[in-house]
């Protein structure tokens, strides 16, 4: 075999040049090596990957640890959504309830709307597995106290004690979730909202509540529903704390009927 070389000073034509004997032990070394320092590289670049995911990982935790997002909870009371305009934010309180809060994911996965269901301790510890059903639907959780009670009156150290135990019931349910909003029972707020937003937690209140802890009949709901809205309202409901059919009933009836008219289902503000 023959190929042309070129030289300094012009072309010849001769037998195929061989490098010299260091230059393929050089090559040979190099070839045996290859496959061990891909292995190396990946598995450096693996470890390097779990680490960095292990960090993120360790980083979220730090902030669900205290139940909130991006930014400081403040004291004051959110009671409409992030953009306003003809947005609302539908919210449920004093579930999970076994028989409506899994009719109630259904229906809200049907329209593709996202809630934040407000839960009560109680009910928590005694229905765990829907907690984590809704935190599988991407809907927000929110603490509304361990036992329901009027906090009205009762001093920082008291609501402390109650709101972290809610929260460590919830946590237990769903490790990880964040709760970034609280909402005090009977909207009888008293020392709360400090307490809640020193814990994390911001402050969750309404600008339409329907009444539907004495059902009034659905279409009665889907009525106060349609003629109550305003821009940016949050919408108090309940999944739980009695027999909410008929609230599960219209919001079914009322999503689809609110789309058609341009409203936008969105969560509430994160800071008032």
């Amino acid at each position: 075999m023959t190929e042309t070389t070129s030289t300094g000073t012009g072309t010849t034509t001769g037998e195929t040049l061989r490098p010299p004997e260091s230059s393929r032990r050089t090559r040979r070394l190099r070839r045996l090596a290859m496959p061990l320092l891909l292995t190396t590289g990946l598995c450096l670049g693996t470890l390097a990957a779990a680490g960095t995911a292990q960090a993120h990982g360790a980083g979220q935790g730090k902030e669900y640890g205290k139940g909130h997002g991006k930014g400081k909870a403040t004291a004051a009371i959110v009671e409409t959504t992030k953009h306003g305009g003809r947005t609302l934010a539908l919210t449920f309180d004093d579930g999970p309830d076994p028989a409506d809060t899994p009719e109630l994911l259904r229906v809200l996965r049907k329209h593709r709307v996202k809630a934040v269901f407000c839960l009560w301790g109680d009910h928590v510890r005694q229905h765990p597995e829907l907690v984590r059903a809704i935190v599988r639907g991407g809907h927000t959780l929110c603490n509304h106290s361990m036992h329901h009670d009027d906090m009205g009156t009762w001093t920082e150290e008291r609501i402390r004690a109650d709101l972290e135990r809610t929260s460590a019931e919830i946590r237990k349910a769903a490790p990880g979730a964040p709760i970034p909003y609280f909402r005090a029972p009977y909207g009888s707020w008293g020392k709360s909202p400090q307490v809640a937003a020193s814990l994390g937690m911001q402050p969750l209140g309404w600008r339409l509540v329907i009444g539907d802890w004495e059902p009034p009949g659905t279409d009665e709901l889907v009525r106060r529903i349609t003629e109550g809205v305003e821009p940016g309202a949050v919408i108090l409901m309940h999944d739980g704390g009695g027999d909410r059919s008929q609230t599960v009933e219209a919001v079914d009836r009322v999503v689809p009927q609110l789309r058609d008219e341009g409203w936008r289902f969105t969560r509430p503000a994160r800071r008032a």
